[in-house]
């Protein structure tokens, strides 16, 4: 199994598992990561989501989670910090952080 591109800290582990249970997600799906077009900016928009996995995808295990990442998305993960996090204002939400 290859090294995870990214990071996924403790808190954005715990909310996905805790919504893979909630919303009853079949074991047989994984955490879905990828981009969606560019923005105005040049920057990228980060998806997530639960699916299985596709011939296009490299799979990755994170703490019994499986991973799948669109080949042609992995550059722009890489590095990245999938982090689970609450703003000022008490609202709640996964993040990628670029830590560099």
């Amino acid at each position: 199994m290859k090294e995870l591109p990214l990071t996924i800290t403790p808190e954005a582990l715990k909310a996905t598992q805790q919504i893979m249970q909630s919303k009853d997600i079949p074991a047989k799906y994984g955490l879905r990561i990828g981009i969606r077009g560019k923005g105005c900016a040049g920057s990228q928009e980060f998806l997530l989501g639960f699916d299985t996995p596709s011939v296009q995808d490299q799979t990755f295990q994170y703490e019994g989670l499986p991973i799948y990442i669109d080949r042609a998305h992995l550059m722009y993960v890489i590095g990245l910090e999938l982090a689970y996090e609450t703003d000022e204002e008490g609202n709640q939400g996964f993040a990628f952080n670029n830590p560099k």
